[in-house]
């Protein structure tokens, strides 16, 4: 085994992809470049001049609604941006600067099956800097309504159990429990985002879902799903908001240790307990992981998985 495996990662060369934004309906064109090791993520949003820099970080989401938007201090703006940073936080990439000529990450297939395949094809650079995790130390709770998250400590793992109850009843209650760092989750990152045929009317007066159709959203009709080839696994909705948890989950900056439980959550509860985790130190610590700090099976399951 490759004691390399646990430095930071960057991707090796240069990648661009482009596509249709979710909700702003505009093509946009996406160049992911290699970055330094402790630069962590940057977004730059390359057709504007100045003021273009973007941290995804927890405190710079400015709505989070029916995506997840960052911001930075000028009022600059990306959003959707959460399928890439999953895709990113999955492949175990620590530094990449991302340049977007426009204010959306195209929304792909709905997921972040086509962002992971980009970063397969141009493979990873293994810096000589130790990677760093972040470890929740004590149990945050936080409730809104029937919609309740909370996270606790885990000593090596990252699991996410999550819940969805829609009146819909087709989509109905669904539930499942994944360990990002040790199960198979192909079913997960390949899980597109969906919505009610009913609710696209009212999206679309609210400037929202302008790039939607059936190439990148699943779309439920009654007890019928319009598209053609029905769904890609039998929890699909419950596990596209597992993908959004782990893509919001990396706004932290760090890969994670935790226990996350979340019942009728979405973007909007997640950044909210994480700036509730944020705010007070004894709430997590940072951890620099060097070859013998983590147990064997961790590494040969994710570690080792990531760059594969």
């Amino acid at each position: 085994m490759n004691s390399n495996i646990l430095n930071q990662k960057s991707i090796k060369k240069p990648t661009k992809f482009n596509g249709i934004g979710l909700h702003s309906g505009k093509k946009v064109e996406v160049k992911i470049l290699p970055s330094s090791p402790n630069t962590g993520i940057t977004f730059i949003r390359n057709d504007l001049k100045k003021n273009n820099i973007i941290i995804p970080n927890v405190f710079n989401v400015s709505e989070a609604s029916f995506c997840t938007t960052i911001s930075n201090e000028f009022g600059v703006k990306i959003s959707t941006i959460e399928h890439l940073m999953a895709a990113l936080y999955v492949k175990g990439i620590d530094n990449a600067i991302i340049q977007v000529n426009g204010p959306e990450i195209p929304i792909m297939d709905g997921s972040s099956k086509e962002f992971l395949k980009l970063i397969d094809d141009v493979g990873l650079e293994i810096s000589d800097q130790p990677i760093k995790l972040i470890k929740i130390d004590k149990e945050i709770k936080l409730s809104v309504g029937e919609k309740y998250i909370k996270i606790s400590p885990s000593r090596v793992n990252l699991t996410i159990d999550f819940e969805i109850d829609f009146p819909n009843s087709l989509i109905g209650k669904q539930r499942n429990m994944i360990n990002v760092y040790e199960d198979d989750i192909d079913k997960i990152l390949s899980s597109r985002t969906f919505c009610l045929y009913d609710d696209i009317e009212k999206l679309k007066k609210m400037n929202l879902a302008r790039g939607g159709s059936l190439k990148n959203a699943v779309v439920v009709k009654g007890n019928k799903i319009l598209n053609e080839e029905g769904l890609r696994n039998n929890k699909e909705f419950v596990n596209h908001k597992i993908l959004d948890c782990i893509g919001d989950i990396y706004l932290t900056g760090y890969k994670m240790l935790a226990n996350i439980q979340c019942s009728q959550g979405g973007h909007n509860l997640t950044n909210q307990v994480l700036r509730k985790i944020l705010a007070n130190d004894a709430n997590y610590s940072i951890l620099e992981i060097k070859s013998k700090t983590l147990p064997k099976a961790l590494v040969n399951n994710y570690f080792l998985r990531s760059i594969a």
